[in-house]
């Protein structure tokens, strides 16, 4: 019985797979299937599906990926974590108040319209106001203008040393360019067009949500002289096309990529990397190798969870070790860690996390929440089922809720609803949440200010859930202030103590993610925000 059952699955799993990629080309006519295939491409499954395709509307990876393809950066990161010129150079005035940013030549949005100064200006303060880091410089910043058509000015109201770090951030929120009526659109509006100044262009006619996204090579893109080296560096496009092919079934995705149907897999199942590594066409790899850090997030807006007591009893139930170990069960690639700044980095420290790591408090748990006032309120937790990084953080969760006491809702979904929906601040009874989970990659919470979940600003540009604290916003002024390291680290320590007596969120462990892909594909980039689909090369 064991041996057929080992049979069929993948017998359906390759039906599955045809299945897909017969509905992509399907939505194309006959001519565009031929000319589809003349061309050079890429086929990918990534980590989700693609919907928001606006990447200053949400922190969702998927729509920063999609982000990369697209649009450009100012500045951007290389791999020995220094600042280095994408779109623009910069100059520093002696008194460290005034930053001015010069447009390189050859910059030209998708529509065949030059990039200005004023485009660039509109950008920033559009990132501004959703970024924590965004939002922490605009706070230092006195004035953004232009001053001419290539080059503008970032006046400060006093020094502050992150300015180069918060515009070359590799990570969501990225700080992506794009033309300034777009970057006008108002506050909680998506924009409307996809014409970015990047190395790909998205094809909208054939994007479809739930199937596929497309994106053509941009003949018009002038690359850096620079080597290709995370974010930063020449960003030249050797293939024609990138196809990214939506599959939620981890086994269909693999099935593929060994058929030779698809081309590579950003994120294998991890009980099928075994299967994958025994093809000798296939490589594997880990890209992003600061590697990703869980978390659980709670809606402070409405009960339970605007009761901080009642907050605290969840913290008490949780378990990172049960939690990684159905997330990834192979210790090879997590570890439990209670820091909020990533384990391994100058910022790390086990304050406060108390038995996080080491198994749970379930008896402290029932108690606290037995005497918090807790009065039945059920918890609805989004619990999204086609991301295999994201399936099982909500299930081991709501069950530790319910040990504790707890009565939980626990409502499935897809990745991309839960990013719709972790916007709304609605009641949960009106389409609103109690709790979610996601994942960040390290680049993105290893300080206090670049970390978007550990802010206090509440409604008022605040992350999703929408904490509020005053002492940590206090002390996110004082570490942004401060150049002494060891200062750093002592503010660091104060934040991360604060956070988890508010429990502004549960960090649930780290864990790294293999990507899988034919050998036929060279020149695959590592970073921070990978995958990256400039620089690869195809052979036939």
């Amino acid at each position: 019985m064991f041996h057929i059952m080992r049979w069929k699955r993948p017998t359906i799993a390759t039906a599955l797979s045809v299945l897909a990629l017969s509905a992509a080309l399907t939505s194309l006519g006959p001519t565009s299937q031929a000319t589809a295939a003349s061309k050079k491409t890429i086929t990918a499954v990534m980590h989700s599906d693609l919907r928001v395709i606006d990447p200053g509307f949400t922190t969702a990876y998927i729509t920063r990926d999609h982000g990369y393809m697209v649009y450009d950066t100012l500045l951007a990161t290389d791999s020995n974590f220094k600042v280095q010129p994408q779109m623009a150079d910069w100059k520093v005035s002696d008194d460290k108040l005034t930053y001015t940013f010069t447009l390189r030549d050859g910059l030209k949005w998708h529509d065949g319209t030059p990039v200005t100064a004023e485009d660039c200006v509109a950008s920033l303060k559009r990132w501004g106001r959703n970024d924590n880091m965004g939002q922490k410089l605009m706070d230092f910043t006195a004035s953004i203008e232009p001053i001419d058509a290539k080059s503008f000015a970032l006046k400060l109201k006093e020094p502050y040393g992150l300015v180069l770090e918060s515009i070359g951030k590799p990570s969501s929120y990225t700080p992506f360019m794009m033309p300034k009526r777009l970057a006008e659109t108002p506050a909680g509006q998506q924009i409307k067009e996809q014409v970015g100044s990047g190395p790909f262009k998205f094809v909208q006619a054939e994007f479809q949500p739930g199937v596929k996204a497309v994106y053509e090579k941009n003949a018009d893109y002038v690359p850096r002289k620079e080597p290709a080296s995370w974010t930063s560096g020449g960003k030249v496009v050797k293939v024609d096309r990138v196809e990214w092919i939506t599959m939620p079934d981890a086994q269909t995705a693999v099935n593929s990529l060994q058929s030779g149907d698809i081309d590579f897999v950003e994120t294998p199942s991890f009980d099928l990397l075994p299967v994958v590594a025994a093809n000798k066409d296939i490589k594997i790899e880990i890209l992003n190798k600061l590697g990703f850090q869980t978390l659980g997030r709670m809606n402070f807006l409405h009960p339970p969870f605007d009761n901080v007591k009642v907050r605290r009893a969840a913290l008490l139930a949780m378990n990172q070790k049960n939690v990684l170990d159905a997330l990834v069960g192979n210790p090879e690639y997590y570890k439990t860690c209670g820091a909020f700044f990533v384990c391994g980095t100058p910022l790390a420290t086990e304050e406060g996390s108390g038995n996080l790591t080491k198994g749970g408090s379930m008896a402290e748990a029932k108690k606290a929440l037995a005497e918090s006032g807790y009065d039945g309120t059920p918890v609805v937790i989004m619990a999204p089922g086609d991301v295999v990084t994201l399936k099982a953080q909500p299930i081991v969760a709501a069950q530790l809720l319910r040990d504790a006491g707890f009565k939980v809702d626990l409502q499935a979904t897809d990745w991309q609803t839960v990013v719709a929906r972790r916007a709304s601040q609605k009641p949960p009874k009106e389409g609103g949440w109690n709790m979610f989970f996601t994942n960040w990659v390290g680049a993105d919470v290893m300080n206090p200010i670049a970390n978007a979940s550990i802010g206090g600003r509440g409604t008022k540009g605040g992350w999703f859930g929408w904490a509020e604290s005053a002492k940590i916003e206090e002390l996110k002024d004082k570490f942004a202030r401060s150049s002494s390291p060891e200062e750093q680290k002592k503010i660091a320590a104060e934040i991360q103590k604060e956070a988890y007596e508010q429990v502004i969120y549960i960090p649930l462990g780290q864990y790294l993610t293999p990507s899988a892909w034919r050998k036929s594909l060279t020149g695959v980039l590592d970073g921070p925000a990978t995958p990256v689909f400039w620089n690869i090369d195809k052979s036939e």
